[in-house]
């Protein structure tokens, strides 16, 4: 199944059932009014959703015309937000260019973080910001959400908690990060609201490119216009989702509607690090990683952040180059007086 939630007049949205191929929608209010609605009572609405779906594909449905533009994010809000790093090349890559030696541990024991939750951007708004002095940049990810996650939740019973895919653009401040990490106490101001694609979807909409508990795409990225990156989103994960819920449940619960990412989509591609599109390479999830590639090769990064009026447009495709998820496309604009 395919979901997206409209904007109303309500904090939360309203919950639509969007065709596989992202062409109708359709209201889902007498079953489940909001996202959060229908994960807090999965149980009990997924077949009368599951039959809409099949109805809706099948053009019984008086639907309307899917518009991205009225989408929020599919959850416009979350009880909670944690980003992993399952992407060790990525960890390994920032870490080197600044001359520390990664720890072991990372290789067996995820990174993750609280991200805020409490405002997400919708896929096609602006992001704004104060300066864009900050560093600012994008990264790409894929995110899951669960149902309830019992703590000390094994791996293999994680896998079965998981709801919904989506995409993540997590906006970095990467000027403001080294100042918050020296203070021993995390991310905060350093990390603005994200935003995701307009459509979640089942994993069973995936089809053979969900496997082991990753999602076997690439995760393609345009900047200002230009093929930015294109790295398989199933390859050097380290930890999977099922492995990344675990270890967000080792001491809580989770509660229905928990949003876990993935981290920046990141690939070796067979060197040390990966190389540019225009190099012939996969490129990269984040404009940090290609500066961190500069960095080694060259002592100094030459790509610049984004700028105000930068834009970024984030997408995946399935092996028939249909969009997935629909696309986050968002463009840098200053917070107004």
């Amino acid at each position: 199944m395919k979901f997206a939630t409209y904007r109303n007049d309500t904090r939360d949205g309203q919950l639509m059932m969007v065709s596989r191929d992202l062409s109708k929608a359709y209201s889902l209010n007498d079953i489940a009014p909001t996202m959060q609605h229908a994960l807090d009572n999965w149980a009990q609405v997924e077949p009368d959703l599951k039959k809409v779906y099949e109805q809706l594909n099948d053009n019984q449905l008086d639907a309307e015309t899917f518009n991205p533009q009225r989408c929020e994010s599919p959850l416009p809000r979350a009880y909670q937000w944690a980003d992993g790093s399952a992407y060790v090349n990525h960890v390994e890559l920032v870490r080197k260019a600044r001359g520390a030696e990664m720890p072991e541990s990372f290789w067996s024991d995820p990174l993750m973080y609280q991200g805020g939750s409490d405002d997400f951007i919708g896929p096609m708004e602006d992001i704004i910001l104060p300066s864009d002095e900050w560093g600012v940049d994008f990264e790409g990810e894929v995110a899951i959400v669960t149902d309830d996650v019992q703590m000390q939740c094994s791996a293999e019973d994680a896998a079965q908690r998981i709801r919904l895919l989506m995409l993540v653009n997590d906006v970095s401040l990467r000027g403001l990060i080294p100042g918050e990490l020296a203070k021993g106490f995390g991310f905060f101001q350093s990390k603005p609201a994200s935003a995701f694609s307009p459509v979640a979807v089942t994993p069973d909409e995936l089809g053979e490119a969900w496997k082991d508990g990753k999602v076997h795409l690439p995760l393609r990225t345009t900047y200002n216009g230009e093929l930015f990156g294109k790295p398989e989103a199933g390859e050097d994960m380290t930890f999977n989702f099922a492995e990344l819920v675990a270890h967000a449940a080792k001491s809580r619960n989770l509660g229905a509607g928990a949003i876990i990412g993935s981290g920046t989509v990141s690939n070796k591609q067979g060197t040390d690090h990966g190389s540019a599109v225009s190099e012939g390479g996969r490129g990269y999830s984040c404009i940090a990683e290609i500066r961190m590639i500069e960095t080694i090769r060259d002592g100094k990064p030459t790509t610049p952040f984004m700028q105000f009026g930068d834009k970024v447009h984030m997408e995946m495709l399935d092996t028939n180059g249909n969009s997935i998820f629909g696309a986050i496309d968002q463009q840098l604009k200053p917070l107004k007086a």
